[in-house]
């Protein structure tokens, strides 16, 4: 599943799985900090740029002292606990590591509060950086400027190291890093997702990275903080992918993040592992098709489809809950809504929605071909809005109508479960 800024979409346990879509993306940057242009240009944002910018530096050069000594000289809580952040990223193969000043929101004197947004990449992964926004508090001597506090601006969201030293497995295509768990678990899930990737592939034929990066924190409440979002939204839920969509059609650069609960994770079984990352890994694969004119309907049903494509698994079996209400006479009478997929909602109706978006690609890859479904996918997420995105793909890839698709998608569902 995938989570597009905050709205998160969550599986049914099969399920205790998935979420599709946050891409934490920005422009492309190397280790520095620079304003906005249309930022404040004073003499405080630029010596505050300064301090970032020795700061970011001695991020990348593994450089204690150099980190340390961007930071308030009594301020000793701080200092100790940033100490222990660094040595937490120590495994963490970043390519870049950035600071942007977004504005001064306080400033008395020699004391200033920021609004900042810390952007790294991950090397050999991310062709765009992750982006977190932090409110830092800082104090002048002189000509310099200290940081004095560092925390998450608000709403913002926890970043891995936060919870602890990170330990680091890599895969042929996948890079695991983990927060507290053990390393057999994190090589047992590079494992499964280096097996993923080719499947993806396989059913995403467009050109992609072919590279996942996969965190997995010690708990569900650490996987909520790394979300921002609270716990009880994840539980069950076996991993969700981050990232945004992009707007009106656009095509942004990739940083998606799949991030595991590991309780819910392990009580499946390798079936069950193995469909969740397939599905999580689509995700990742057709972020650059995938923009808000895309339905949840399609992002998620189109995952399904390619996490069950190779499975010997019988319609019913899959798709228990929308099987038990067609044969009760109740046969969806339009595709799912994008408010279907939430997580507040009565499970069963989740996962009948889940069930319906896959069975509508199923229907698409049976009656037209592979081909024109991935072709009606990336028709979709190239609209410049929602509005007519479907129904024009629709007509232009497929042929048909969305009146007429739905009352075919009602007969297969008929037909396959009833």
């Amino acid at each position: 599943m995938a989570v597009r800024g905050r709205d998160a979409r969550g599986g049914r346990p099969r399920l205790a799985r998935r979420a599709a879509g946050l891409v934490l993306a920005a422009l492309l940057t190397a280790s520095a900090c620079s304003a906005p242009a249309d930022a404040d240009t004073s003499l405080t944002v630029r010596e505050i740029d300064a301090t970032l910018e020795r700061r970011a530096a001695a991020v990348l050069a593994r450089d204690p002292a150099g980190y340390l000594d961007a930071l308030a000289p009594d301020a000793a809580k701080l200092r100790a606990a940033q100490r222990t952040e660094l040595a937490n990223l120590a495994d963490v193969p970043l390519k870049s590591w950035s600071y942007e000043v977004k504005g001064i929101t306080e400033e008395d004197g020699d004391w200033a509060t920021a609004e900042v947004e810390l952007r790294y990449r991950i090397d050999g992964y991310d062709t765009a950086p992750v982006a977190a926004r932090r409110t830092l508090e800082l104090m002048r001597d002189g000509a310099r400027w200290y940081v004095s506090a560092d925390r998450p601006a608000k709403g913002a969201s926890d970043q891995l190291w936060h919870q602890g030293e990170v330990e680091v497995v890599r895969g042929a295509h996948s890079l695991v890093l983990g927060v507290g768990r053990p390393e057999e678990e994190l090589r047992q899930i590079a494992d499964t997702v280096d097996l993923a990737v080719p499947a993806v592939s396989d059913a995403w034929p467009q050109p992609w990275a072919r590279r996942v990066v996969v965190h997995v924190p010690d708990s569900v409440e650490s996987m909520a903080r790394l979300l921002g979002s609270p716990e009880t939204s994840y539980r069950g839920i076996a991993a969700v992918t981050t990232g945004e969509a992009g707007t009106t059609g656009e095509r942004p650069a990739l940083a998606d993040r799949v991030i595991v609960n590991p309780q819910a994770y392990a009580s499946l079984g390798s079936f069950g592992q193995r469909v969740v990352l397939i599905h999580e890994t689509t995700h990742v694969a057709t972020r650059t098709s995938t923009s808000t004119a895309t339905p949840v309907w399609l992002s998620e049903g189109f995952a399904d489809w390619a996490a069950y494509r190779g499975e010997d698994r019988t319609p019913d079996l899959i798709a228990p809950e929308l099987t038990g209400a067609v044969r009760a006479g109740d046969v969806p009478a339009e595709l799912p809504d994008d408010k279907d997929f939430g997580f507040d909602g009565d499970p069963a109706e989740l996962a009948r929605a889940y069930e319906s978006a896959w069975m509508a690609c199923e229907l698409i890859a049976e009656r037209w071909g592979k081909e024109k479904l991935t072709a009606f996918y990336a028709a979709v997420g190239a609209h410049p809005g929602r509005d007519g995105a479907v129904e024009q793909a629709m007509g232009s890839v497929l042929d048909t109508t969305p009146e007429q698709f739905t009352a075919d998608w009602r007969d297969y569902l008929s037909t396959r479960l009833g």
